[in-house]
């Protein structure tokens, strides 16, 4: 089984791998540009890309919220902060 990575849900290797993945998306879509493959086409695959990362980015947060803020392993110990960091972090994830 996969050693989890402190403060994350998903161990390593499996966040690893959905970034591999995730590279190799951008350098298809990379490769569609270059091929002057229809634009909608090329639209639709960096949405696809935008909805993996922020599974990604959903992952990681939410390891962030069971270890370090209801785990004490690491984040503000102040609830008041604690709510700040979390607010702060979705804020950019959505900022787009």
């Amino acid at each position: 089984m996969a050693t989890r990575v402190r403060g994350y849900t998903a161990s390593k290797r499996e966040l690893l791998g959905r970034l591999r993945r995730i590279e190799g998306q951008v350098r298809g879509v990379a490769a569609m540009v270059e091929q002057d493959r229809y634009c909608i086409d090329v639209v639709t695959q960096i949405n696809a890309i935008r909805a993996a990362l922020d599974k990604v980015a959903l992952g990681l947060v939410d390891g962030h919220v069971r270890h370090c803020l209801v785990g004490g392993g690491g984040g503000p110990s102040d609830p008041g902060e604690q709510a700040d960091e979390l607010m702060g972090a979705i804020g950019r994830m959505l900022s787009r």
